[in-house]
């Protein structure tokens, strides 16, 4: 990540050797494609590190082996491997839990070979992170580095596939599209025929999907997994699996050099910083964190949905250097053992957002800005949690509220939830857009309804708001709201979204709320993610919400907004309010929820408030 020009390196030749079907440790054989340098016409005769990504689309891709053939022109013996069950390897799919096994025997397998010199770094994007993880938390012994990019579950119950309860419904979206590239369909022109016969739109409407009756019932494999995961809805050993649950391996996920890049848009914006910051405390490393402004896998460009950073936020216009020349200073350090000064590189690199002009760009979208800081520790240190009161009549204010008896109170009708406008999705295409948007209904955003109003004028959205800012607030790390409830049902959904409110302007008359991040907690587990308890009507309960972790700079003139409601559709599934698993039941009942504010119940908003940003160096 220096700022000074990377060094001109040398191309070798590349020869492909493009279906090597390696063993696993059952028998099952991984389709495998081996790239490896020349010289002189023939492979390079002396072994050589080797670098390898494992991945569910395709090993094959152009887009993928552009990028191999990248490292391997640089000296390196690239693998690229299709997971099992996917493309031409062997063996039957189950998303996420065989990629620990597979991977250590994949990692052992190509230390074995005569080309291999024992070094084996490992990189790659969502999926091809989330294998990475996996096979570290076996620890194989000649795993030497790793370079995770928005992906790697710290545990997927709590964030990527279950969300403080409730279930993340692009993991749906996912199935349906990737089921769509199975073997059993691509060989199948009747199969075929019939998943392509199937609008999703339509099918998430009939939530939840019964099992045989679904756009899945002809891969059986993707059926299988996704009920799996969707109906299991408690914390017990099938969230700690490997695959699933690196915190639960973090003892023994391999001590190597590792990078987490994400983005505060990103899925696993929160798995990638608590992986960071609990395997940098306890490893030798060393370990890095790197958090840009981006959507999932988007670091290359500069904007997130509606929002736009500028040109520096983007990797490659930030760290003058493109994305695959900064990972390969990564591996040329640590397998090459290069002086090439990744090693005094920050230890965090994030991005502030906010702070732009607040105009409407040449492309259309919201000059948002930001910059690059950097930190020795993830939250900085200088970023206590300030409390943001909720008071009656909307306000939010570090004041504590004094107003006995305050409280707000709404109708949640599950049959009318509130529309997903942008936030932390990936796979959602086409039922999600992820990034930040306008808070306001449109007809590009599922479940949005004439006449497109601001989701702020719903009645079942509570909006507390902060007076205009006298001075500009940065914010940057974890944030929660700890709120007091009550309910008319033994069971309901509480969501928390941050938003940041531009003054009416001249291209945006009416304003722009811009979300930033959002959380959610299922009632039911408030106290406990291994054994829910029922809500008793009427009675007033403490919960508290995480929201994904983020990074803004609130500028003078700017509100601090806070919306509470019960739903996020179709990000999150929808509580019915019956106490039923959601994954299962057909019944939905309407809700009276209240939240309270006075002195006795001070719900709040947790922000961590940057010290004038004396932690965090200007990037």
């Amino acid at each position: 990540m220096s700022d000074s020009e990377a060094p001109v390196q040398p191309v070798m030749p590349v020869q492909v050797e493009s279906r090597t079907m390696v063993p696993m440790r059952d028998g099952i054989r991984l389709a495998t494609t081996i790239l490896h340098p020349v010289s002189q016409g023939e492979p390079q005769s002396q072994p050589r590190p080797a670098l390898l990504q494992r991945t569910p689309y395709g090993r094959e891709a152009a887009a993928r082996m552009e990028e191999a053939r990248f490292f391997a022109q640089q000296g390196y013996v690239t693998v690229v491997q299709d997971c099992r069950g996917r493309y031409d390897s062997e063996g039957g799919f189950s998303k996420y839990v065989d990629e620990g096994p597979d991977g250590y025997d994949t990692v052992e397998w190509i230390a074995r070979q005569p080309w291999s010199n024992g070094k084996v770094g490992t990189y790659g994007l969502s999926y091809a992170a989330h294998t990475q993880a996996a096979l570290a938390c076996l620890n194989p012994p000649h795993l030497s580095c790793m370079w995770l990019d928005c992906g790697g579950f710290s545990s997927a119950f709590h964030t990527g596939c279950r969300n403080g309860g409730a279930f993340e419904l692009r993991q749906v979206t996912w199935a349906f599209r990737e089921a769509l590239e199975s073997p059993e369909v691509r060989n199948d022109p009747v199969k075929r025929a019939a998943m392509e016969a199937q609008d999703i739109h339509d099918w998430f409407q009939r939530m939840p999907w019964k099992r045989g009756h679904n756009p899945l019932q002809w891969t059986p494999d993707y059926e299988d997994y996704l009920l799996e995961i969707w109906t299991h809805e408690t914390l017990d050993d099938y969230w700690r699996q490997c695959g699933l649950c690196a915190e639960a391996f973090y003892a023994e996920l391999s001590d190597v050099p590792q990078v987490h890049l994400g983005g505060w848009y990103d899925t696993y914006s929160l798995s990638t910083t608590a992986n960071f910051g609990a395997l940098s405390g306890m490893k030798q490393g060393p370990v890095s964190l790197i958090m840009g402004p981006w959507t999932h896998g988007a670091r290359s460009v500069s904007y997130s949905g509606n929002a736009s950073f500028g040109p520096d936020a983007a990797v490659d216009g930030s760290l003058a250097v493109d994305y695959n020349h900064l990972r390969l200073s990564f591996f040329d350090h640590w397998l090459k053992g290069d002086h090439n000064g990744w090693d005094r590189e920050p230890t965090v690199r994030y991005f502030a957002m906010g702070g732009g002009s607040g105009r409407r760009n040449p492309d259309g979208r919201l000059d948002h800005g930001g910059q690059w800081r950097s930190a020795e520790q993830w939250p900085p240190s200088r970023a206590p949690a300030v409390p943001f009161f909720l008071r009656e009549g909307g306000g939010l204010s570090t004041s504590a509220p004094g107003s006995p008896g305050s409280s707000s109170r709404y109708l949640f009708d599950p049959c009318h939830p509130v529309p997903t406008i942008g936030g932390n999705l990936s796979s959602g295409l086409p039922i999600m857009e992820p990034g930040g948007f306008d808070q306001r209904e449109a007809p590009e955003f599922y479940g949005s309804r004439p006449p497109y109003l601001p989701l702020a004028s719903r009645p079942d959205v509570l909006v507390f708001q902060t007076e205009p800012l006298e001075e500009d607030v940065e914010a940057t790390g974890p944030v929660s709201v700890r709120l007091w409830v009550s309910s008319t049902a033994v069971d309901t959904d509480f969501t928390a979204k941050l938003v940041d409110v531009y003054p009416p302007s001249e291209d945006y008359p009416e304003g722009y709320a811009l979300n930033l991040t959002d959380g959610v907690l299922r009632a039911r587990f408030r106290d406990s993610w291994e054994r829910p308890e029922l809500l008793e009507p009427g009675k007033v309960y403490a919960v508290e919400i995480e929201l994904y972790p983020t990074s803004n700079r609130f500028v003078r003139g700017h509100r601090i907004r806070l919306d509470i409601s019960s739903s996020n559709f179709p990000r999150l599934d929808v509580n019915g309010n019956t106490g039923e698993n959601p994954a299962v039941s057909q019944v939905r009942v309407a809700a009276e929820n209240t939240i309270y504010h006075d002195g006795e119940h001070p719900s709040q908003l947790l922000l961590p408030v940057m010290d004038n940003g004396q932690d965090a160096l200007a990037g």
